[in-house]
């Protein structure tokens, strides 16, 4: 073989190892973990986003009716007046969010971070919240009707501006 045709041929094999691996950086790139964007579309599209990060997403208003959301995380998200009844919420953070308005009837909110969080006027009826952190969150005028509150954390909290009328309280006791 002449000179000039291993050349080509070693440039041929160059060009087809360069094509594989810019081949190869594009697959892993889609494997990379979601953007908050995406993830906030999966959920749209599919109410479920299991470890999500929409943290400081806008969300109000949204029928997120039985969403599966467990370890989450929504710091900082909007989720004024969104059906949220029946979703699963297990070990998410809310820290900071706005939840004024929300319908949390029935949800699962066990372990779920909720300090510092806007509260009003929710509706947490029948909600499981056990070992739920709701230090400092604002509670005015928010539902607990029949919730389970069970070792909660309600410190820096007005008990008093909530309805907690058959709720199991943090230690244990049905509240009348």
């Amino acid at each position: 073989m002449s000179q000039r045709g291993r050349l080509f041929d070693s440039y041929f094999a160059l060009a087809a190892i360069t094509s594989f691996l810019l081949v190869g950086v594009a697959a892993c790139q889609k494997n990379e973990l979601p953007s908050a964007a995406n993830d906030l579309e999966q959920l749209l599209q599919t109410k479920q986003c299991l470890k999500c990060d929409l943290s400081g997403a806008q969300l109000s208003n949204a029928d997120l009716q039985g969403a599966k959301l467990n370890n989450a995380n929504l710091s900082g998200a909007d989720l004024s007046g969104a059906n949220l009844s029946g979703a699963l919420l297990d070990s998410v953070d809310l820290t900071g969010a706005n939840l004024s308005n929300v319908n949390l009837s029935s949800a699962g909110l066990a372990k779920a971070n909720l300090s510092s969080t806007n509260l009003t006027e929710a509706d947490f009826s029948g909600a499981f919240l056990r070992a739920a952190n709701l230090q400092d969150a604002q509670l005015s005028d928010t539902k607990f009707n029949d919730a389970d509150l069970n070792t909660a954390n309600l410190d820096g909290v007005d008990i008093n501006s909530a309805d907690f009328q058959g709720a199991m309280m943090p230690d244990g006791t049905i509240k009348e």
